[in-house]
C-alpha cells in the first residue's frame, strides 16, 4: 500500500507542470555614445546597469542595447527602424549629445527626433524620452530652441519624458571619464537611479500597450 502510494505520488510529482513564468518586457535602450556605455565595459553601460537595478525591484525586463557612439539625431533615425526590432514594448531614447558637439542647427535635431518618435509611433511602440539641455557657450538663443525640442515633442506626442538624462552628472568630474563628456561608473548609478521611475512608467504603459 505505501509502496503504491509512493509510486503514485511520484506519478503526479513528474506531470506537475509549474506556472509559466512572465515573459521579460523587452526594452531597447536608443541612442549614442552614452548609451553604448563609450570607455566602459558592455555589463557597466546604463541599459545592463539598468535592467540589473529592474530585475532587482521584481521587474522581469530584457534592455538591448542600441548605442551607436558618435550618432546625431539624423543619423540615428536612419536606423530606428531596424534597430528596435519587432517585439519591442518600449524605448527610451536618449541622444542630442552629439548635436550639441557639433553645433547643428536645433531645427535639423527637431526633424530627425520627430521622425524618430512618429515611427515608433506608427508603430506603437511606447516612449521614454530622455531630453538633453546646451551648454551656455553655445548661445542663450540656441539653448532655449534646442531645448525645447524635448519638452515639445513629450507633450504633442504623449511620452513618457526625463527632463534631462544627465542631471547630476554633467559638469561634474567625479562622475565622468577623464574626457568630461562620458559618465563613468559612478555617473552611470547615478543616470540609473534618475531614470528608474521613468523606466518603470514606461513599463506600465507597455504592458497596457501590450
Amino acid at each position: 500500500m505505501i509502496r503504491r502510494l509512493t509510486t503514485m505520488l511520484t506519478l503526479l510529482a513528474s506531470l506537475w507542470i509549474a506556472p509559466a513564468q512572465a515573459d521579460p518586457v523587452n526594452l531597447v535602450a536608443f541612442g549614442d555614445s552614452l548609451t553604448a556605455g563609450l570607455g566602459l565595459d558592455q555589463g557597466e553601460a546604463y541599459p545592463a546597469q539598468l535592467e540589473k537595478a529592474l530585475k532587482d525591484k521584481g521587474y522581469e525586463v530584457a534592455i538591448a542595447n542600441a548605442g551607436v557612439s558618435g550618432d546625431t539625431a539624423s543619423a540615428a533615425a536612419q536606423r530606428v527602424d531596424w534597430s528596435v526590432t519587432d517585439g519591442t514594448a518600449g524605448v527610451i531614447i536618449a541622444l542630442g549629445g552629439n548635436d550639441l558637439l557639433r553645433g547643428i542647427d536645433p531645427a535639423i535635431t527637431r526633424k530627425a527626433m520627430t521622425d524618430i518618435v512618429t515611427r515608433l509611433e506608427k508603430r506603437g511602440i511606447p516612449v521614454l524620452l530622455a531630453g538633453m539641455r546646451a551648454p551656455a557657450n553655445l548661445g542663450e538663443d540656441y539653448a532655449k530652441e534646442f531645448d525645447a525640442i524635448f519638452s515639445d515633442l513629450a507633450e504633442q506626442h504623449d511620452l513618457v519624458f526625463m527632463p534631462f538624462f544627465l542631471d547630476g552628472v554633467a559638469t561634474v568630474p567625479a562622475r565622468n571619464q577623464p574626457d568630461g563628456i562620458h559618465p563613468n561608473e559612478d555617473g552611470v548609478s547615478v543616470i540609473v537611479g534618475n531614470i528608474f521611475p521613468y523606466v518603470v512608467e514606461l513599463i506600465e504603459r507597455a504592458k497596457k500597450s501590450g
